[in-house]
């Protein structure tokens, strides 16, 4: 078996797919330092300080679908340890806060609205709890970290996305806490088996910063030892085994799938990559930061090279101390969505005359006018393919969007997009891999022909989806 057939033999499973498909979802950082106006709790804050007197979920899951997104996924439990709901294992949780005479449930209430608006909910646990005095005991700290993980899976309906970091740090007796992973994600799978489990997980790995910067090359198909580092690695100073991070690969790394680097790896897995960044510089709310929020043109070229490069994007939005998204952050999110049903509403494609490469039986080009899991495959397979398209008259073109059958791998490594001008084949635009989806950005292309040149893949290239905006 060549390497390439050995590649493309990985792909995704279900809860990966559905995932994928989700594309862009929010985060909410809420806790106790959005009073303290702090990044990071210590344990030691009183409950006494939560209190938002305006809090409105519906306004939350309001302002996230204005921007087009497709989940919410909620800091239920920060470092400081302070729960959104209301524990039977902590005192330390919304139900000693002023909040509703200490009868809210900020989890319950995010959930329900989330569900009433047709997104999914999500939940972030830090196991870094530095308010717990079982921290750093092993067992009996898991045992409770478990029992909290069981709440909030159990008691808030389908759960589409379970987020941890990793982050790690001593406890009040100054010990460390070596995380049972595989306990975390066995209660997982066993309460919520349609969640995907994020970053410190085995389903969405982080994309290595949380600028929001991406790569060239985001491949899914990576080597096993990439989960293995996102588990222990992103929180080094849980081993001391020097050759252990020397032999790891980083989050950060360039090329985490190009066949050089898979060339001589026995395991592969396959592991797509999440963006996280916030729309201010903070996670949590600052009153200083309420005119810092990210301009629209950085957001979208954020969003056009992460989800339009094989990735998701989550963005986070932090409530004020009322409870409320700033009237700021809901503006931009307003701008956002209407870029992207303005932007990626009407696809020329639709116009246009279609043809291409001979296909392989019952996978003809039409098929890529749609979005359902039909899919164009040529006949050949050299990894080579070309499809042209034709107008009437003269179109501009800002944007092609590109989609890959993930079912039957990530194939592409190299395209091409040219252009018609002056009875003359102009390239516009060149990029390396596809996968879920690739955004190519046009500079205001004038045509009335465009051509897509699949230059290299693994084995057969796969096209289910095409769209042509202006």
């Amino acid at each position: 078996m060549t390497l390439d057939e050995r590649l493309i033999k990985i792909i995704p499973d279900e809860r990966q797919i559905r995932f994928q498909q989700t594309e862009f979802y929010a985060f909410v950082h809420f806790t106790v330092n959005t009073f303290t106006d702090k990044e990071w709790g210590d344990g030691t804050e009183s409950p006494e300080i939560f209190n938002p007197t305006d809090f409105d979920a519906e306004q939350w899951v309001s302002a996230i679908e204005s921007a087009g997104m497709k989940g919410l996924i909620l800091t239920c439990k920060h470092h400081d340890g302070f729960c959104l709901w209301p524990s039977n294992y902590t005192d330390h949780t919304i139900a000693a806060s002023p909040y509703k005479g200490g009868k809210g449930d900020i989890v319950g209430e995010v959930a329900a609205a989330c569900r009433r608006g047709g997104i999914g909910f999500g939940v972030y646990l830090s196991p870094w709890d530095r308010n717990q005095p079982l921290y750093g005991t092993g067992k009996p700290y898991d045992d409770y970290f478990v029992a909290q993980l069981t709440e909030l899976l159990t008691q808030y309906g389908e759960v589409f996305s379970v987020w941890f970091d990793g982050a790690c740090g001593e406890g009040p007796n100054g010990k460390k806490q070596y995380y049972d992973w595989e306990r975390y994600y066995e209660t997982i799978r066993h309460l919520q088996p349609d969640a995907c489990i994020h970053v410190c997980g085995p389903d969405i790995r982080w994309c290595g910063n949380e600028a929001g910067d991406t790569r060239e090359s985001e491949w899914s198909v990576v080597p096993r030892r990439t989960a293995d580092t996102e588990k222990v690695a992103s929180a080094s100073q849980q081993t001391d085994d020097v050759s252990f991070r020397q032999r790891t690969i980083r989050a950060g790394d360039q090329d985490l799938g190009s066949r050089a680097i898979l060339k001589d790896e026995t395991e592969l897995i396959w592991y797509p990559a999440e963006v996280n960044t916030s729309i201010r510089p903070g996670w949590f709310w600052h009153e200083s930061e309420n005119d810092q929020v990210r301009p629209l043109n950085k957001l979208i070229d954020i969003y056009e090279k992460s989800v339009g490069g094989n990735a998701t994007f989550l963005l986070n939005i932090p409530p004020t101390r009322e409870g409320l998204f700033h009237e700021n952050d809901v503006a931009r999110l307003r701008e956002f969505g209407d870029y992207l049903r303005t932007g990626y509403g009407a696809n020329l494609l639709d116009s246009a005359a279609l043809t291409a490469s001979p296909a392989a039986p019952e996978h003809e080009i039409a098929c890529v006018r749609t979005k359902d899991e039909t899919y164009y495959l040529p006949a050949a397979e050299d990894g080579a393919a070309e499809i042209a398209l034709r107008w009437e008259s003269p179109q501009t073109i800002r944007r092609v969007v590109l989609m890959e059958q993930l079912l039957c791998s990530q194939r592409v490594e190299r395209f091409a997009i040219d252009a018609e001008q002056d009875n003359t084949w102009k390239t516009v635009s060149e990029g390396t891999i596809i996968g879920h989806k690739r955004i190519a950005v046009l500079d205001d292309v004038h045509t009335t022909a465009l051509r897509i040149r699949i230059l290299d893949a693994r084995v057969a290239p796969t096209l289910r989806f095409l769209g042509i905006y202006a």
